[in-house]
């Protein structure tokens, strides 16, 4: 595994900062801090999206009258919230480092503008010593609005902040080649650009959290797509944030080794602005080979067969492949109604050009 990083995207889950009845682990939330600040001081950048928010209000907050789940967690997580970027403030500050909120939403990363903003505030936080916490502001997302979980926020901060390692901490090793309580069963070590190891993984969720194991996979292979290395660990373990970046060998964990062609920052936005997508060009087989071939290819109208849904030029919409499953996403150079129009014509500029597509194999 490689050493040295510079810069670090660190995502700790709910499981790993919450004991078995949901309150907040102090303990375990001073063994991360501390090592982050001996990184830090030996010169790598840390950014760290931390859950637990949730998880901390839900296990103060006593006697409430029966909630849907968008309240439950509004509620909780403006409680929980407090609790947990106070304790950050004093476990860093105990190191003599400065640490500081960022709360986000995923509307708010909506549009290129705001991604931008996004990322210079936290450029600015890092060029001045200060250690961002980034979390969703759950307090005012709503259901159809909300990342999937805190790993799909850490893929896109990550990509965002052109991060060398996104280290993904959850309560076990890693992925594993089969049920992990089974004889013999063991953690992948090591993902190879382009392996599809899904079949190996359940969809089921964590305890305390939104996501799980599916989830980060697809996380992980998109953000190594990019370019940056992505390891799955046990944040349990006593250690295991200085091991990874220090490189140490055999470790139980789960390394995605990232792609040799790394993508430029634009890619890397519309790579992550999928659940943005205004509508769905549909293509034939000629398009899908075109765009899935070696040689870089943008969506020409004479490869679509369909236009769904309302958008203007410069949307963000999915690309769907003929099987009905999606394929990819590009910002497109024309509105709805003129890509309708030009469905199978030739010679017409692109749809998506390619420098504003993006097609994910890991779907």
């Amino acid at each position: 595994m490689r050493q040295g990083f510079r810069r670090v995207v660190i995502k700790v889950g709910s499981n790993v900062l919450t004991d078995g009845d949901g309150a907040l682990d102090t303990s375990a939330m001073k063994r991360i801090a501390d090592q982050i600040a001996c990184l830090k001081k030996a010169g790598t950048e840390i950014i760290l999206v931390s859950s637990g928010a949730v998880a901390s209000g839900r296990g103060v907050v006593e006697g409430t009258r029966r909630l849907d789940s968008v309240s439950a967690r509004q509620l909780f997580s403006s409680v929980g919230q407090a609790r947990l970027i106070n304790r950050y403030y004093e476990l860093f500050s105990g190191h003599g480092i400065v640490c500081g909120q960022v709360l986000t939403t995923k509307e708010s990363l909506s549009t290129r503008d705001h991604y931008l903003n996004q990322m210079n505030c936290m450029t600015v936080m890092l060029e001045n010593g200060v250690i961002p916490i980034v979390n969703e502001n759950d307090t005012i997302s709503v259901t159809e609005l909300m990342f999937t979980d805190n790993d799909e926020l850490s893929g896109m901060v990550a990509s965002m902040m052109n991060a060398e390692c996104l280290i993904i901490l959850s309560n076990i090793d890693g992925i594993y080649n089969g049920n992990p309580e089974a004889p013999g069963t063991e953690v992948i070590r090591l993902v190879r650009h382009g392996d599809d190891i899904s079949r190996f993984i359940t969809s089921g969720k964590s305890s305390f959290g939104r996501g799980g194991m599916l989830t980060k996979y697809r996380i992980a292979a998109k953000v190594a797509d990019e370019g940056i290395m992505v390891v799955i660990a046990n944040g349990k373990r006593d250690g295991v944030i200085k091991d990874i970046v220090l490189g140490k060998k055999n470790l139980a964990c789960t390394v995605f080794q990232p792609s040799e062609k790394p993508i430029s920052h634009i890619k890397k936005w519309i790579a992550h602005s999928d659940g943005f997508a205004k509508g769905k060009i549909h293509i034939n087989k000629g398009a899908l080979d075109a765009l899935t071939g070696e040689k870089a290819s943008s969506l020409l109208p004479i490869g679509v067969t369909a236009v769904e849904g309302e958008f203007e030029k410069g949307d963000i919409v999915r690309i769907i492949a003929p099987d009905g499953q999606p394929v990819g996403v590009g910002k497109v150079s024309a509105g709805s109604a003129k890509a309708t129009e030009s469905i199978g014509q030739k010679g017409n500029r692109p749809l998506i050009h390619y420098d504003y597509l993006y097609i994910d194999t890991f779907e």
